[in-house]
């Protein structure tokens, strides 16, 4: 039996901090940035405030920032789901949600992440440069932009209101 292909995010599941089935369709009518993130990474100090700014700004007009934590990049986030979770949450007042860590690249990738990729291909072709890359997603589940993790969250807001007008 032939799967369907992907044809939004919303067609993906992926797992809480918890390990729980989380089916993105939750986030459907949403517009999302979907980042990677990591606690120990130059850009945790810049990212981390910058997203909690945007989310509590634009929560209430159907904005959501969804974190994937991912150690892939200079071991920058060794710690368990828990600890991660302890750190977003307490240092950074993260309200929004924090998944179970993922690898975004390599043959082991998330599901999502290759989805994310393919639809845009970054700097380094396909794969994921460095934490805190950043995919803008429209209300429909179609990944509109992509940035880099140099890109301060703070900087997409125009983008960001754009797609919730």
């Amino acid at each position: 039996m032939a799967t369907q292909a992907k044809k939004s995010v919303y067609d993906f599941t992926v797992k809480d901090v918890k390990g729980q089935e989380v089916e993105l369709s939750k986030y459907k009518g949403k517009v999302s940035l979907i980042v990677n993130v990591a606690s120990q990474c130059g850009f945790t100090n810049s990212n981390y405030p910058e997203l909690t700014t945007l989310y509590q700004k634009y929560k209430d007009q159907g904005f959501e920032v969804l974190a994937f934590p991912c150690n892939q990049f200079g071991g920058q986030e060794p710690g368990s789901n828990e600890e991660i979770q302890e750190f977003a949450c307490t240092r950074f007042k993260a309200e929004y949600p924090v998944f179970s860590k993922v690898n975004v690249n390599g043959k082991d990738a998330d599901p999502l992440y290759k989805f994310l990729k393919s639809s845009k291909g970054g700097f380094l072709g396909d794969s994921i440069k460095w934490n805190f890359t950043k995919f803008l997603v429209n209300r429909e589940g179609e990944v509109v932009s992509r940035y880099a993790p140099t890109t301060s969250p703070l900087s997409i807001e125009k983008d960001i209101k754009k797609l919730l007008n």
